[in-house]
């Protein structure tokens, strides 16, 4: 199928974007890598009066480690940049490991990293990523910029608390703590299928205890899900099988999928939980 009629603008500068995006009179939307957006369109599911083209803004396209050690990529970034970027693989090892489970080496080409936080796919892996290491969204209008932990931004099955008129600028990840070790562990189908299941986990070390516990599941709900009991079952005490199986036993009282096509309930429930104890055990070695 070909897309419903639109218009095309190529804005130049995030001033025109948000300038263009502030038409509150047609729907607009925004285009970077275009991997989710134009399947959509193809398909007659959107029908934008507007697509504004951002890949042509120089600001966008850059990854920068600010004075804070903290790293910050553009609205532009293209998913195989940011997994070649030697930063990233050194400083964010878990977010290049989930960038490479993205589809194909041919989306991750064209992909963007913000496109994937901005979609919000339930099975996407970069939004579990976003919240697991704390990372910051930042959002332009011409009302303003704000500042939006990733935590907050997720709010259902593709859907963020973006407004119409807000751009995406870029996606923060904040420096690791030292002492710290995280791990991205997915089952799917075929390599490049979408994700059954997924979890990101993320430890910090005090001595020989866990003084810290992050983990995100992707897949399993309509957006990242982050299980606190699992996490509270993990403090305090090294990583041992009986901390583990603590772990295991909360998030599967927590754990709510949906069964679809491609996997029940109770399946997607049984393989979130081994991928965690997966997880878990790398993130706990890779402390340090």
């Amino acid at each position: 199928m070909k897309p419903a009629p639109f218009d095309y603008r190529a804005a130049h500068s995030v001033a025109e974007a948000i300038r263009l995006l502030g038409d509150g009179d047609r729907e607009i939307k925004v285009l970077a890598g275009g991997q989710s957006l134009l399947p959509v369109l193809n398909m007659r599911m959107g029908h934008p009066d507007v697509l504004v083209d951002i890949c042509r803004i120089p600001e966008l396209g850059s990854i920068d480690v600010d004075s804070q050690e903290a790293v910050h990529i553009g609205a532009a970034v293209r998913q195989a940049q940011a997994h070649a970027d030697p930063r990233l693989r050194s400083g964010w090892p878990v977010l290049t490991e989930a960038i490479g489970h993205i589809g194909h080496p041919q989306i991750r080409n064209r992909g963007t990293v913000c496109g994937s936080l901005a979609h919000n796919d339930p099975a996407s892996e970069l939004p579990a990523v976003a919240v697991a290491l704390d990372a910051e969204l930042v959002a332009r209008s011409q009302r303003g910029l704000r500042r939006l932990n990733a935590a907050d931004f997720f709010d259902g099955p593709f859907s963020t608390v973006l407004e119409e008129d807000e751009l995406l600028t870029e996606v923060v990840f904040p420096r690791q703590p030292a002492w710290s070790g995280s791990s991205f562990q997915e089952f799917s189908t075929r390599v490049g299928d979408f994700a059954t299941a997924g979890v990101v986990v993320r430890l910090e070390r005090a001595g020989d205890v866990v003084s810290a516990a992050r983990l995100v599941f992707f897949g399993v709900g309509g957006s990242p899900v982050r299980v606190a009991a699992a996490e509270q079952a993990l403090l305090d005490a090294p990583v041992t099988p009986s901390s583990t199986a603590a772990a295991v036993s909360a998030l599967e009282e927590q754990l709510d999928p949906v069964g679809d096509i491609h996997a029940t309930a109770a399946f997607r429930k049984e393989l979130a939980a081994q991928l965690a104890v997966t997880g878990i055990n790398q993130a706990w070695e890779r402390c340090a």
